[in-house]
């Protein structure tokens, strides 16, 4: 059991933000049409519509045996639209992301890790009775420390957080496995959360309304609720999110630990018969009524890595009675299938490709570009002046979206080191000076070849 302590102290909110953290849907209006700026979303108005016919057919099961596949230049918000796709199927939707990479340099067959994949990006959502605390989240303060292994890394350790209700307020204080929680569901406040007393468990339910000190912008738009009743601690139904995947491993480590004892060796794969069982588990609560499946997003980057044994397993996994939504994209044109010499469109199978629904992207326009900027910047907590707002969209017409983006940090610690909290013109372009693109590096290395290591 995890422990929680009340405390009556109270503190500021600490914000931590992710890549993709600002995407909270398509940003689509009551007909389908794209807004201009909307769920953190700017621009790739086809590619923004047809993602949201998409989530239409998905929601009416019109996507059996179907997938997508985004075609575009590096840096055109492909990843960003599949987050998107699972944001506007639910906020609790599995989403699962992977680099076609991946599966060559894991310990265990292609196969086995797409699988994993595959049961990650399932989930099952099931009811019961849990002791709770539950309220809007009025102060919160995390501590970070240095992490061990990696001194400038840092990583949460504990946190003090007040819930409140119309009738009730307690501050808690807890520890490492719930505030790692807090950080990566980015709770702040004016959240409203339930933490499971006894696992510990933080479930965001949404944003209070009329939250007094919130601020408004176009990509907040988590889903308004009524502060709750009664006192923060509670005794409720809740429901709660596993995955097959973690099924998946509760059944194979009650096997693993059983043939530990007879000295087998463990199997880094998970068995095929631990699955089924899984599965067979799974079907029975739904017919109970104590479970309900939640189907998430696969997303799997670079998909033109991947080789045709990958193909052909995933196009088994479309026609199977547990699928994801799986969502391919890649930035190729004709290229070989990987491990043969067939040629294809985007280096994927044909017979796949027929299963597809393609959607193209295209590079962002400068205008979009700056609106881009100025969203992450918002999401990060960096105040830009409207001179280095312009210098890095024109940086990202330039040079790259990512490289524009990627500046941002770097020339808030110019300013904050010239005694400043905004960035400036000067901060965007020293940043600019001493971190180079793709382009200047792959010049660098054209002039000096001779003196690179071959």
């Amino acid at each position: 059991m995890v422990e929680i302590r009340e405390l009556e102290v109270r503190h500021r909110a600490a914000a931590v933000s992710s890549l993709h953290s600002h995407i909270r849907g398509l940003g689509l209006d009551e007909n389908g049409n794209p807004l201009r700026v909307a769920d953190g979303l700017v621009g790739q108005v086809e590619a923004r519509k047809a993602a949201g016919i998409v989530v239409e057919m998905i929601r009416a099961g019109m996507m059996t045996g179907k997938g997508i596949l985004f075609v575009g230049p590096p840096g055109t918000g492909k990843t960003a639209l599949a987050v998107a796709i699972a944001r506007e199927l639910g906020e609790d939707t599995p989403f699962v992301s992977i680099s076609g990479a991946e599966i060559y340099s894991a310990e265990i067959k292609k196969t086995e890790a797409l699988m994993r994949a595959v049961r990650k990006a399932m989930g099952v959502r099931i009811r019961e009775e849990r002791e709770v605390y539950e309220g809007v989240v009025e102060e919160l303060k995390i501590r970070f420390v240095r992490n061990p292994f990696n001194p400038y890394v840092r990583v949460p350790v504990e946190a003090r957080i007040t819930l409140a209700t119309k009738d009730d307020r307690k501050t808690l204080s807890v520890g490492e496995e719930i505030t790692t929680q807090l950080v990566e569901l980015r709770i702040k406040k004016g959240d409203i959360i339930q933490i499971d007393a006894e696992t510990g468990i933080v479930t965001r339910i949404g944003r209070a309304k009329d939250f007094a000190s919130r601020r408004r912008f176009d990509i907040e738009v988590r889903r308004e609720v009524e502060v709750p009743k009664g006192s923060v601690k509670k005794v409720k139904e809740i429901t709660r999110l596993v995955t097959l995947h973690d099924l998946d491993l509760v059944v194979a480590s009650r096997r693993i630990t059983f043939s530990a004892l007879f000295g087998v060796e463990l199997e880094k794969e998970i068995d095929d018969e631990v699955r089924k069982n899984v599965n067979q588990l799974v079907k029975k609560m739904i017919d109970e009524g104590k479970a309900e499946m939640v189907p998430g997003v696969l997303f799997i980057d670079d998909a033109h890595i991947l080789d045709l044994e990958a193909f052909t397993f995933l196009t088994k996994v479309l026609e199977s009675e547990f699928s994801p939504i799986l969502i391919l994209a890649t930035n190729r044109g004709i290229s070989k299938i990987r491990g043969t010499d067939i040629e294809s469109p985007h280096g994927i199978p044909l017979d796949l490709l027929d299963r597809l629904l393609i959607i193209p992207t295209r590079p962002y326009t400068r205008d979009e570009i700056l609106e881009i900027v100025r969203i992450r910047a918002d999401e990060e907590g960096i105040k830009l002046s409207d001179d280095a707002l312009q210098r890095l969209a024109d940086l990202g017409e330039e040079k790259s979206l990512r490289y524009a983006v990627q500046l941002l940090i770097p020339a808030k610690i110019i300013a904050e080191r010239r005694g400043r909290d905004e960035v400036t013109r000067d901060d965007v372009n020293e940043a600019a000076s001493i971190f180079a693109d793709v382009k200047e590096s792959t010049e660098l290395v054209r002039k000096y070849e001779e003196l690179f290591m071959k």
